[in-house]
This record gives structure tokens, C-alpha cells and sequence, in this order.
């Protein structure tokens, strides 16, 4: 934005040159210098062959003697000077349009009258100093347009203390649209162009202000602001006109300055990590001692302004120092330092260059670099802000490197372990399966082949009866078998598998099996375990109905029931007491079947009557389910 501004002024400086002929450059004056009682307004008419034949011939530009121990001296009055000079015009080519005076620069701390003529045709202030003369191109209209006499003498009256420095740069006439660019370009380049950048960074100061409020432990960001607030204090009085008292304006200027120096050495002290105890000390001294000796009111300094030029240059010396000391305390810490150290530098050389055009070591004609310091601090902390941004970028990019890393790591250390788990889940099933299978075997299996052993060598059985427990045996083996088959929690699949080891035997016996089966929910919880539980049941309920009740049709079938499924299982033949059975001690195979489905959290109940009875097996569908 500031380039771009810089580029705009350029090029509306160029629209001047097009009519540089009918310019005239005045090189040469009249100066003579009268003392005064005090400031006071200009008259209306005034000419040069009133005051006092005391002209001295000068060349412009000119720049008063240097009276910088003059300015330190005390004195008991408040006189002022003021200062008178001549430029004859004659020269100038007949022009169209109205006339106009241009300077790059007068500089005094009273104020400016102009007089063409003898009349009064500007005046630049009422009454009391000009603080921002030194800044502000002269810019006069002569006439009020084409038909008018150009004047043939230009009359300037400064008035001033008798220990400011005057000066005057060289002055141009001629046509309003032939000067304007060149007017236009000093106003904006030495003036609005640094308000502008002296605002931004009072609003970027503003900001880190509220990021201060929410990061209070991080003091940078005050810091920052401080730096921002001061700097714009400083320049406020070259682009605005204040109504303040004029030692307590120059006070607020001088020290400024001096604030300005003590927040940068703090911002240092802080890149660098440092302490610096003594020059912190006497950074801080050396800020209150001035703000105390310059405060208005404590006859310490009667006339602030007078002094300041002195001032000044202790403020340079002391930025300087802070400058130097900083740089090398921060060259092996800290790059920021070092930037910042830099620029500061470059800023207390901008206020070195501002320094002696102010006091007239160099040509008024000379550019303000001082205003351009904010702009510097403004590119070095704009910097640094993209340095801590890009960083903090780097950091989180490197973060979320870091927990993709270790997030990779994690997943892999849970996938091998998963495996492991999954590995000693699948031994415990095959360790837990061979023993349900050997216990199994035990009680069923191995019981009836001991009874038929014993019952074979004591002579006591028949064959047929034989025949039945070994008949029986073989069933108990082919049901543990069955019960490792994988039947993916389907109880009509598991049905399927014993109806298709009873079927060969009921063909012999004359009892027909009557299948009536529906579409049944899976049972997540059916596991080898449960199903042998549920095999056996079935297979016990059908067992007694072909040993007691001389049955002929047995009718197997399913159904939803509650929160779960019920298998059931009817015959035809004659029925039986329950409750007889139940209680008698020889009635075990019931008590069997009600003790394995308890084991499976499942419910079986009896209906008998003289034409048949009814057999029920209900399943919850969840485990945790109960019977209503």
C-alpha cells in the first residue's frame, strides 16, 4: 500500500514538469532579522521599504547560523526575532491562469506571513509556534486568476525565538497546475503518506493489545503495543493540529522519544533473554530523569524547546546504546533480536539525518527521513510476526507429523496385539473345547460303556439290552460331534443335524417324525457348548417318548415366543404324572433336562395327558433374557 501511494505521488509529480517553463525559480533574496517584544499577528499591509534598510543579500536555500549552545542558555526574557525576506519576482512570464508560491520547506517555531505587494495573501498561523512547518511544503496562491497583475515582490516575515533555527529552501513561481504536482508530491511523501503508515501500526499496536488480554502471560504483545502507542504519539503533531499548551506539547514530543527507546530496549531484553541489569537501570534513570527536568511547572528547564535539539541528541546517543547492546546480546541468541536490533539501528540513523536537518547541518531542502521510522519498525515487526506465524505452522505441521507417527505406531502395536489376543482366544477354545469334550465323553460316553461292561462280565444282560447301550454310546458321540459343527448361531440348522441321525433309527421302530419347523432369529450366543446342551435335551425328550409312551407320531416343531424361540416336541402316546416323575428319585433324565437348560439360560416345561404329551424348550434370544 505504501509503495503504491509512493508510486501515486510520482506520478502526479510528473504532471508539473510538462509546464517547468513557465515556472520561475527564485534562487536569491533580502535578509535582514529585527527583534521583537513577542509573537503577534501580522498586518495587513505591509512593504519592504518600511522596515529598516538593513538587507543582506543571501542564496537560497538558507539555513541561519547554528545555535545550539545559544539554545541552552538561560535567559530572563521571552523575546523573539523576527526574521524578513525579500524576493523580487519581475521576471516572471506573463501567465493565463492564477499564480501560486511554492517551498519545499520553511522552518521556524513562530508564525509565517506572506505578502505580495505589500498585502497580505497568507498567513500560517494565528499566533504561537509552528511545530509543523518543517514537515509542511509552503503552498501560497497569489491571485485569484488570469486577467490579474502578477506581483514583482514577494515579502516573507517568520517570526521565532531568538535560539530557533530559521531556514528557508528555494521557492518557486508560476502557474497553480504547473506547481501542484510538485506540491503534491512533498505533501504526500512528507506527510500523509506517513500518517497513514504511522496508523497502521497504531491499528496492528491495537490488535496485539487485544491478543495481550487474551494471552496476559505473553507480554510481547504489550510490548508491541507500547511500541505502537508511543511511535504514534510521537509523529501525532506533524499531521495533527493540537490544542495544547505549547511546554506541554513539547514535552509529550521529547519524551516520547525517550519512551520509545525504553519499550524497544525492553522488547530486546526479551528476543535476547538477557537481563542487562545496569543498562535497564539506566535506560529507566535516564526516561524519568528527562520526563522530571522537562515537566512544565518544576522550573527545572524554563523552556522546553529551547533544549531540545540537546535532548535530542541524548535520546540518539541512548538509542544507540540500547541498539548496540542489544544487537550483541541477541547475535548468538536470537535471530529476531538481531532483526529487530537492525532496525532499530536504522531508525536512530533516520532521527540522526532528521536531527541535523533540524538543526541546520544540512540543506533544508533535505528529505524528513524520521517520518519513514514507523514504516521501519512496522516492515521489521511485520517480519517477525511472519517468522512466529510460518513457525507456529512449521510446529503444528510437525505436530500432526509427529502424531501420525505415533497414531501409525499405536495402530500397529494394537494390530499385533489383537493378534496376540486373538491367538490366545483361539488356544483357550481349542483347550476349553477339549476338555467339555473329555468331560463329556467322561459323563456320558464312558459311564454307559463301564455299565455295559460290568453288566456284560457279571452275565446279567441280555444281548438286545446290549445292543441298546451301545446304541446309546454311539448317539452321546455322534451328538459331541454334531455340536462342533459350525452352524453360524441357526438353531433350525443344528435341528437339522439331529433329525438327521434319528431318522434311521425311528424308521425301524414305526414311530413317524413329523417336521414342523418356521424361520427362526439367530442366536448370537449359540456356541458348541450350548448347542451340545441343546442336542441332548432334544435328543433326551425323544429318547423317553419312544422307551415309555408306546407312541406312533412324534411332531417336532418351532416358533417365535416372547424374547426368544421355543422348540416343541409332541407324541401320541400315553401320558404321564410330571410331578410323580419329577419327584421320584428314578426320574433323572428329567432332572437332566432341566439342569442343561439352566445351564444355557433356557426354560423347558411339560404337558402330559392321556392322549400324549407336550414338550417345551424356550431359548432367550439374548443371553441375559429371562422367561417371563
Amino acid at each position: 500500500m505504501a509503495l503504491l501511494g509512493v508510486i501515486g505521488a510520482l506520478l502526479v509529480g510528473t504532471v508539473g514538469s510538462q509546464q517547468s517553463d513557465a515556472l520561475l525559480h527564485l534562487t536569491r533574496a533580502d535578509w535582514q532579522v529585527d527583534d521583537a517584544p513577542g509573537f503577534s499577528n501580522p498586518a495587513p499591509i505591509q512593504s519592504s521599504s518600511a522596515l529598516p534598510n538593513t538587507w543582506k543579500q543571501v542564496e537560497l536555500p538558507l539555513a541561519l547560523p547554528i545555535a545550539l549552545l545559544r539554545q541552552a542558555e538561560a535567559t530572563s526574557t521571552r523575546t523573539t526575532r523576527t526574521t524578513w525576506i525579500r524576493l523580487s519576482v519581475r521576471g516572471l512570464p506573463p501567465n493565463p491562469g492564477p499564480l501560486a508560491l511554492y517551498g519545499i520547506r520553511i522552518k521556524t517555531d513562530g508564525t509565517i506571513a506572506v505578502y505580495a505587494d505589500g498585502h497580505l495573501v497568507h498567513r500560517a498561523q494565528e499566533s504561537g509556534p509552528l511545530w509543523n512547518s518543517t514537515r509542511t511544503p509552503l503552498w501560497v496562491q497569489l491571485d485569484d486568476g488570469a486577467g490579474s497583475k502578477p506581483p514583482s515582490e514577494i515579502l516573507l516575515r517568520l517570526e521565532h525565538t531568538r535560539g530557533a533555527q530559521v531556514a528557508l529552501s528555494s521557492l518557486w513561481i508560476g502557474p497553480i497546475n504547473a506547481l501542484r504536482g510538485r506540491y503534491g508530491m512533498r505533501q504526500w511523501l512528507q506527510q500523509e503518506l506517513p500518517a497513514l503508515l504511522s496508523a497502521a501500526f497504531m491499528a496492528v499496536g491495537v490488535f496485539a493489545l487485544f491478543v495481550w488480554f487474551r494471552r496476559r502471560d505473553e507480554t510481547g504483545y504489550l510490548l508491541f503495543f507500547n511500541l505502537a502507542a508511543t511511535s504514534f504519539m510521537r509523529g501525532l503533531h506533524f499531521y495533527v493540529s493540537l490544542p495544547i499548551a505549547n511546554d506541554w506539547f513539547a514535552w509529550l514530543t521529547v519524551n516520547s522519544l525517550f519512551w520509545l527507546v525504553m519499550v524497544v530496549h525492553f522488547f530486546l531484553r526479551q528476543l535476547h533473554g538477557r537481563q542487562l541489569e545496569g543498562l535497564t537501570y539506566g535506560v529507566v534513570v535516564a526516561t524519568t530523569a528527562i520526563g522530571i527536568v522537562t515537566m512544565p511547572g518544576l522550573s527545572i528547564v524554563q523552556n522546553t524547546p529551547r533544549v531540545t535539539p540537546l535532548i535530542y541528541a541524548a535520546a540518539a546517543l541512548l538509542g544507540a546504546v540500547v541498539c548496540l547492546v542489544g544487537g550483541i546480546s541477541a547475535w548468538r541468541r536470537s535471530n529476531e533480536g538481531r532483526l529487530v536490533a537492525v532496525g532499530i539501528g536504522i531508525c536512530v540513523l533516520l532521527g540522526l539525518i532528521d536531527w541535523l536537518l533540524q538543526n541546520n547541518f544540512i540543506s533544508p531542502e533535505g528529505w524528513y527521513m524520521g517520518a519513514y521510522t514507523n514504516a521501519v519498525t512496522f516492515s521489521v515487526f511485520g517480519v517477525l510476526m511472519y517468522r512466529r506465524y510460518m513457525h507456529a505452522i512449521g510446529e503444528v505441521e510437525q505436530l500432526n507429523a509427529s502424531l501420525a507417527q505415533r497414531l501409525q505406531k499405536r495402530e500397529t502395536e494394537l494390530e499385533l496385539s489383537h493378534q496376540r489376543l486373538r491367538e490366545v482366544e483361539r488356544l483357550q477354545t481349542i483347550s476349553d473345547e477339549r476338555q467339555r469334550l473329555m468331560q463329556d465323553m467322561h459323563d456320558g460316553l464312558g459311564s454307559s460303556l463301564i455299565s455295559a461292561i460290568r453288566s456284560v462280565e457279571s452275565g446279567g444282560m441280555s444281548d438286545d439290552k446290549v445292543s441298546q447301550i451301545l446304541k446309546s454310546c454311539l448317539d452321546d458321540l455322534r451328538l459331541a460331534l454334531d455340536s462342533l459343527e459350525p452352524v453360524e448361531a441357526d438353531l433350525l440348522l443344528l435341528l437339522a443335524t439331529l433329525r438327521y441321525r434319528l431318522e434311521p433309527r425311528l424308521e425301524g421302530t414305526g414311530v413317524s417324525l413329523r417336521w414342523e419347523v418356521q424361520e427362526l432369529p439367530a442366536l448370537g450366543w449359540l456356541d458348541p457348548s450350548s448347542a451340545l446342551h441343546i442336542l441332548r435335551i432334544v435328543q433326551e425328550s425323544i429318547a423317553n417318548i419312544l422307551r415309555h409312551t408306546r407312541a406312533t407320531e412324534i411332531r417336532v416343531g418351532t416358533s417365535l415366543e416372547g424374547a426368544g424361540v421355543q422348540v416343541t416336541i409332541e407324541d401320541n402316546g400315553q401320558g404321564f404324572d410330571v410331578q410323580k416323575v419329577m419327584g421320584n428319585p428314578s426320574g433323572r433324565g428329567l432332572q437332566n433336562q432341566r439342569r442343561r437348560a439352566q445351564a444355557i439360560k433356557a426354560v423347558v416345561r411339560w404337558e402330559s395327558k392321556p392322549t400324549g404329551t407336550r414338550f417345551v424348550l424356550w431359548l432367550p434370544l439374548q443371553r441375559e433374557t429371562r422367561a417371563a
